[in-house]
């Protein structure tokens, strides 16, 4: 299962005991597996400040999971054909996602313990914020590549009558610098093949006979060639066009032609130099995107634990991973282990019929431990 819950409750002997009973139930009827989250020493600060913080904590926890989810969708679009391979391309510090969660280890030489929480919080929120800001600026850089590269694609594609001709005509299929001949382009049915070769030179006068040529065909129809002067071209559209013979707006430009086949070629070249970079760079800062979010949460559960158990600091966090069929199960457990550190929500929780007088829960889950949540379904690229 993708999800794990982070908790913690105090580290005095009383409720070491509690773990352990809880460590016994979870692992003997296999609800959780469990492991011991280590958080340093941090420095506490006043009570107004460890307020203010934990409100801040939880919209950067919010933020820090959305650029995380931003990350792994665009490695999807990146990879296109490849999209099944996003998931072993999401590590955290050169390794899978559960082991850093399981073996997390607080990064002393980025995040310095000796500094205020704020100012921990801070360096958090401005790493990834900057990360949303790359992120931004290299996706429209790439997206503007591959969306030109797309339209001109498209162009390649599609009926003799929509696609571009650039990789079809050839200039020896045409008059040119004439200033009474012109060669017009026309799109000829396949069932009407015979009658356009009996009819072509009569369809308007001044029309060279035997200018016609086949010179691309598709699943409907094919392209041919006519040669006639200048001055009966509009009569010609007309009259081919009764006969369900359709003449394409092309007139030869040997260097718009050019330009067009360079352009897709150079697209195409920009896309391919650009990819290798762009993957590694959402690669790396995927990892460090996880590891901020990672240490945010730890850092929620430091201040919460500090607001809940009071001082001094003493509480122990563990990291659960819930067996998928044994959530309630586990909550059950849990609530039962450590209902004694908060009588009243506990009683709630197990009874959510019964109603107490002055408790007030708010919207976001409240256990009588603290709590919160690691979902790594979001990261399943969808």
């Amino acid at each position: 299962m993708s999800e794990f819950w982070l908790i913690s409750a105090p580290g005095d002997k009383t409720n070491l005991q509690a773990w352990e009973r809880m460590n016994t139930v979870t692992s003997k009827s296999n609800l959780s597996s469990n492991s011991k989250f280590h958080i340093p020493d941090l420095k506490v600060g006043t009570l107004d400040a460890l307020v203010g913080l934990s409100d801040e904590l939880g919209k950067l926890d919010t933020f820090a999971e959305s650029v995380i989810k931003k990350i792994v969708q665009y490695i999807g679009e990146v990879m296109e054909d490849s999209k099944d391979k996003v998931q072993e391309n999401l590590l955290a510090n050169g390794v899978d996602l559960i082991s850093y969660l399981t073996r997390f280890e607080w990064d002393m030489a980025k995040y310095p313990i000796k500094q205020p929480l704020k100012n921990i919080s801070e360096a958090l929120a401005k790493q990834v914020t900057q990360i949303e800001a790359d992120l931004k600026t290299r996706s429209a850089a790439y997206n503007n590549i591959k969306g030109n590269l797309q339209s001109l694609e498209k162009k390649t594609v599609g009926n003799l009558l929509t696609r571009t001709l650039a990789d079809i005509v050839h200039k020896e299929d045409f008059v040119l610098n004439s200033e009474y001949l012109i060669t017009l382009l026309v799109v000829v049915p396949k069932s009407s093949y015979v009658q356009w070769q009996k009819t072509y030179e009569s369809l308007s006068d001044m029309v060279v006979p035997r200018s016609t040529k086949m010179i691309a065909e598709d699943a409907e129809g094919g392209l041919f060639t006519v040669t006639l002067f200048r001055k009966v071209m509009d009569d010609f559209k007309a009259k081919a066009r009764e006969n369900r013979f359709m003449v394409r707006e092309f007139y030869f430009d040997e260097k718009e032609l050019k330009c067009e086949k360079e352009e897709l070629m150079k697209l195409a070249s920009d896309k391919k130099q650009q990819y290798g970079p762009l993957l590694r760079w959402l690669k790396v800062n995927f990892s460090e995107a996880f590891v901020a979010w990672i240490h945010v949460k730890a850092l929620r559960v430091f201040v919460e634990s500090v607001l809940r158990y009071g001082l001094p600091v003493n509480f122990q966090a563990m990291l659960l991973q819930p067996n998928r069929k044994s959530v309630k199960r586990l909550r059950d457990v849990l609530n039962v282990v450590f209902k004694h550190l908060d009588e009243v929500a506990a009683a709630s929780i197990m009874d959510p019929g019964m109603d107490i007088p002055g408790l007030q829960l708010s919207n976001q889950e409240y256990y009588p431990y603290v709590y919160f949540k690691i979902d790594l379904s979001l990261l399943d690229g969808s």
